[in-house]
């Protein structure tokens, strides 16, 4: 029943993230301005977490020495990487579709083996190796770069911001593992929003204030605030600890083709079959490097 709940909690966690890039764009369609939505995303999420942590935090924070200024500058400095992802992910996908779009971010597997043989100096298992090169293969086949239609409206801009989000994905992914682990998970989720509204403010700056909207910023910002910055954490640093990380990354994976199929549904964005296949060979490798007979190898 237990290894029940933690897969539940984890599959919704990454459904939260799927339908996130749907509902961005969707704003965005309407005259929405993306600096604007994603100061809504980061502000929204702060005074929810803040209530959390009022409601909830008392008895962990009770339990842990309170973090010391170092600590918050390096939970701030993490959550930068957060929120430049949801920046550049955004920025990608007002030039690409949501299909193509999840699939660039999803490069963070393969970046993520390399930023981690980097840091510890050692040479990547051969089975990390072939896993980061199917992703590659799959990635080839899902962004339809083999059909001549999709490959023209594959805009440079979109393909560069996507993989700039899948780079500072991979710094979030990383150091989300690594930074004060020894803080709630709630606490580390507050400072690190904080980090991620005060890099908002300066990449976006002065454009903020010509483009604010109060009306997106309260319906659109706090929805995507609850799926974007309180709902996967929350939800993922619950279930994991019970799945583990191989299960949890398998079933954390659902986060592709729920985006994929939200944004068919919402967008009428459409798919073909070499895509899906692309698909299925990325969701293949995410099984295989984290299946747990092969996850200490």
């Amino acid at each position: 029943m237990g290894q029940l709940k933690g897969i539940l909690l984890v599959a919704a966690g990454a459904c939260s993230y799927g339908v996130l890039a749907t509902f961005v764009k969707m704003a965005t369609l309407k005259g929405g301005h993306i600096g604007n939505l994603t100061l809504g995303q980061f502000v929204w999420g702060i005074l929810i977490l803040f209530i959390l942590r009022l409601l909830f935090g008392g008895k962990a924070k009770k339990a842990v020495a309170p973090a010391s200024l170092k600590e918050k500058g390096q939970l701030l400095l993490a959550g930068t990487a957060m929120g430049l992802t949801s920046t550049f992910y955004y920025l990608a996908i007002q030039y690409i579709p949501v299909s193509v779009g999840i699939i660039l971010l999803m490069q963070a597997i393969w970046m993520g083996i390399l930023l981690e043989s980097i840091l510890e100096r050692k040479f990547p298992p051969l089975i990390k190796i072939m896993a980061a090169a199917i992703v590659l293969v799959g990635t080839f086949l899902a962004t339809g770069i083999l059909g001549q239609e999709e490959s023209l409206s594959l805009d440079w801009r979109g393909l560069a911001f996507g993989l700039a989000a899948a780079s500072s994905y991979t710094v979030t992914l990383y150091s989300s593992n690594r930074v004060v682990l020894r803080l709630p998970n709630l606490e580390r989720s507050y400072f690190m929003v904080w980090g991620g509204l005060i890099i908002t403010v300066l990449f976006w700056n002065l454009s903020l204030i010509d483009n604010f909207g109060w009306a997106d910023f309260a319906s659109w910002g706090l929805l995507i605030a609850v799926f974007g910055t309180v709902l996967p954490p929350i939800l993922l640093n619950e279930g994991m600890p019970i799945t583990g990380t191989g299960l949890g990354s398998i079933i954390a994976s659902m986060e592709i083709p729920v985006s994929i199929l939200f944004a068919y549904v919402l967008l009428n964005e459409q798919v073909g079959g070499l895509q899906w296949l692309g698909v299925g060979l990325i969701l293949a490798a995410v099984f295989w490097i984290n299946w747990p007979k092969k996850a200490k190898a």
